[in-house]
């Protein structure tokens, strides 16, 4: 644009000039010998070509056009002054010099060449007026010629003057164009997306780019249906991010959700569900003073996805509170095997060395038998903790094989409670089994069968008080075996609930636990479970109970566990109501 300007400024000049010098031997011909005005038109006629070298060399062009304004006024007033002043026929050209300043586009040019001409005029006016004028011509033919001259000459300069300005204004809505298209290529290609907004969140403006982040149209979001898909939880941060950024001069940041139409289905397995997350970066519009002074202040908005972000973010807080909890069990496993592992080791270091002291001692046969009965307790307790320990370490290695074989359920479930009798009967719980005598054979190992059994029973007797009770019951449910073993026991708290499976986890705090163990019990029973392809739910209130079902196939296929998912069991198979986690294998 300033190269057209100064085009539209050089050029006239130029041409104006180089026409008059070329006219003027003509009419030195016509005319005859020059006089002292016309000697000294023809002189000022260099002065355009001197201010076309001042703007070409300085670029200045807002001193160019009043320069080149003072210049044409001072030739309008020599000529009007040797012609008859306010009346000459050259007087019409002082209209000519505030348009021409126009092409300056400064407001301080136009304001000076307006008031320039209007003071020529005027004194022309008080030079007539006081009577210095010289004398006007005489001849009517020839004033008339001159003062149509004049008249002609300045409607030609103004036209020209008109056709510059259209070709000015063509050339700025040209320039005006391709900066639009510029920008509106950059909006229509940025990943980001480019926003203008009322205080309100109200979108006056979003780039093309929303279509591809949100799968919604820009007619959909403008206005207040950005807002509307926003996460109803992420809406006050939304709003107060615009707040600040309209009422300040800083730049404000907020990280929110938003709901795409499709997200699930266009961005896969990685981003379920229907909302994404997005970062908005937002400042007040600089206007550059262009809007009256009081009026809402706006802003302008960057957004870009984020969901990516987020859920590495989300992973890295799951993989640190994984940690945490590991240092933890690791911790507690630490404590708990010191105590497990020497409560009995110390039974038996110190009931050995009584029988090495028997002669001292004076041990007779039965209590020999006593501390010999205490050393096997304690040994076979010392055992069991060592074997649990490694049966966990193999099953998480995948080391840990099962060996399945058709067997029947019933006779084994009786077994294993037949075994735990007598502990039920010192502990003061009466347990019952009830199991159809139909019950099919099933394929399965035995011995893990017996384990899952063993345990699940073992521990609703050791935490149900005294006076309690204990039911274990099976049952067909389609084409698995489900069991259920309930108790009426101390119950499970809602927060221990969900990591009971967990090696080394014992429900409740320590100072608070009243029985002993590794905590391994149920994550061996869990494990064993997931490697006969079957599921595992808990439900428990705390100081109400507890109900542990299990469900396995009646027709257990090795390569049945070779995925492993986290399935909800159905209802129908629910024992009690209450809160139940479950673990299932499928294939």
């Amino acid at each position: 644009m300033t190269r057209a300007r100064h085009r539209a400024f050089i050029a006239p000049r130029l041409l104006g000039s180089l026409a008059a010098f070329a006219v003027f031997p003509a009419y030195l011909a016509m005319r005859g010998a020059p006089s002292a005005l016309e000697v000294g038109a023809l002189a000022w006629l260099i002065a355009p070509i001197l201010l076309s070298w001042y703007l070409s060399r300085t670029g200045r062009y807002e001193s160019a056009c009043a320069l080149s304004s003072l210049a044409l006024s001072a030739l309008i007033m020599a000529v009007s002054v040797e012609t008859g002043g306010i009346e000459s026929f050259a007087a019409v050209w002082l209209i000519v010099v505030p348009l021409e300043a126009a092409f300056s586009a400064s407001r301080r040019v136009v304001v000076f060449s307006a008031a320039l001409a209007l003071s020529c005029a005027l004194l022309l006016i008080l030079i007539g007026h006081l009577g210095w004028l010289p004398r006007p011509e005489t001849n009517p033919a020839l004033r008339t010629g001159l003062l149509a001259f004049g008249v002609a000459s300045a409607t030609l300069y103004a036209a020209v003057l008109a056709f510059a300005a259209d070709t000015l204004a063509r050339t700025s809505v040209t320039l005006l164009s391709m900066e639009e298209e510029r920008y509106r290529l950059l909006a229509r290609n940025m990943s980001d997306v480019i926003s203008r907004h009322r205080r309100n969140g109200a979108v006056m403006f979003i780039s093309p780019a929303a279509e591809t982040l949100l799968g919604a149209s820009v007619a959909q979001l403008q206005g207040h249906g950005l807002f509307e898909r926003v996460h109803v939880a992420d809406r006050p941060a939304y709003l107060t991010a615009l707040s600040e950024a309209a009422g300040g001069s800083e730049a404000s940041s907020v990280e929110f959700r938003l709901r795409r139409d499709g997200a699930g289905e266009v961005r896969g397995a990685q981003h379920p569900g229907d909302f994404i997350w997005v970062e908005m970066r937002c400042r007040p519009l600089d206007r550059a003073g262009l809007t009256p002074a009081g009026s809402e202040q706006e802003v302008v908005a960057v957004m870009r996805d984020v969901t990516d972000r987020k859920l590495q973010e989300q992973a890295l807080e799951l993989a640190r509170n994984a940690a945490e909890r590991a240092d933890a069990a690791k911790t507690r496993f630490l404590a708990t095997m010191s105590h497990e592992l020497r409560t009995p080791l110390n039974a038996i270091i110190g009931f050995s060395e009584m029988l090495m002291q028997e002669q001292v001692l004076v041990l007779n046969a039965a209590r020999r038998r006593e501390y010999a009965q205490l050393i096997h307790d304690s040994g076979q307790h010392l055992l069991s903790v060592v074997n649990g320990i490694l049966d966990m370490s193999k099953m998480e290695s995948g080391n840990f094989e099962i060996t399945p074989e058709p067997f029947a359920p019933r006779a084994a479930l009786f077994n294993c409670c037949n075994l735990l009798a007598l502990r039920a009967r010192e502990n003061g719980v009466d347990l019952s089994a009830d199991a159809p005598h139909d019950l099919p054979v099933i394929t399965g190992d035995p011995r893990a069968f017996k384990q899952i059994v063993l345990n699940l029973v073992s521990n609703a007797i050791k935490f149900t008080e005294r006076g309690g009770r204990v039911t274990v019951s099976a049952g067909v449910d389609g084409q698995r075996l489900l069991m259920r073993i309930t108790d009426n026991g101390v119950g499970i708290a809602a927060d221990d609930l969900k990591r009971i499976g967990d090696p080394f986890f014992q429900a409740g705090k320590t100072y608070q636990r009243r029985h002993e163990g590794t905590g391994l019990g149920l994550s061996i029973v869990k494990s064993l479970v997931n490697l006969h392809g079957g599921e595992m739910s808990i439900e428990s209130k705390l100081d109400e109970g507890t109900t542990v079902s299990v469900a396995l196939p009646i027709n257990y296929v090795a390569e049945a566990t070779a995925g492993a998912t986290i399935t909800p069991l159905s209802p129908s198979r629910s024992a009690q109501p209450g809160q139940m986690i479950q673990v299932k294998k499928s294939a």
